[in-house]
């Protein structure tokens, strides 16, 4: 039996209803941190159950619901989510020895906006930063993953892109004309 996965990160307080299509025909939702708010986690969970970790811009009660790692297995599959785990080459020192001892065959870490889908071909395993579904930073448009897995096999990964709607991008005040 195969699993279909969402998965996004770094909503920063911010869920965007254009996502309930692209995560609702999953069977999973994983949020990989910076969820901002319990609301935002209470709407994914209605949605579909929903598996996530804390990041660091996530208050207590974040905290007290979901940790700052989890290592499970999907199917086959040995799967590590946190939100500051950097990415192959560059993983970040709190992740790096133990990466490096116990290779999950899925790693999935968020924080930096930027969505990567990698494979360290060092230690055998595909990385996913799913970018930002949250309309707070940087980002110029918003980004989700959905991927399947069956047995130990991972496949069908999509990819949304949201444009962030015109009142979400900061930009900078107009000069004024004389």
């Amino acid at each position: 039996m195969s699993i279909k996965i969402g998965c996004l990160s770094d909503t920063h307080g911010f869920y965007d209803e254009r996502l309930d299509d692209f995560l609702g025909c999953c069977d999973e939702i994983w949020h990989a941190g910076d969820i901002g708010s319990i609301e935002v986690a209470e709407q994914l969970a209605r949605l579909r159950p929903l598996r996530a970790v804390h990041g660091n811009i996530d208050d207590n009660d974040i905290r007290n619901l979901y940790p700052a790692h989890q290592r499970f297995f999907c199917e086959d599959v040995d799967v590590w989510i946190t939100h500051i785990g950097g990415y192959p080459g560059k993983y970040d020192p709190v992740v790096r020895r133990l990466i490096m001892a116990s290779p999950p065959a899925l790693f999935i870490s968020g924080h930096s906006h930027i969505l990567k889908v990698m494979n360290d071909k060092k230690l055998g395993l595909l990385h996913i930063n799913p970018g930002a579904a949250g309309r707070s930073g940087m980002h110029r448009v918003q980004t989700a993953v959905r991927f399947v897995i069956d047995r130990e096999a991972i496949s069908g990964l999509e990819i949304i892109e949201l444009p962030k709607k015109k009142r979400d991008i900061h930009m900078p005040p107009s000069s004024p004309t004389p």
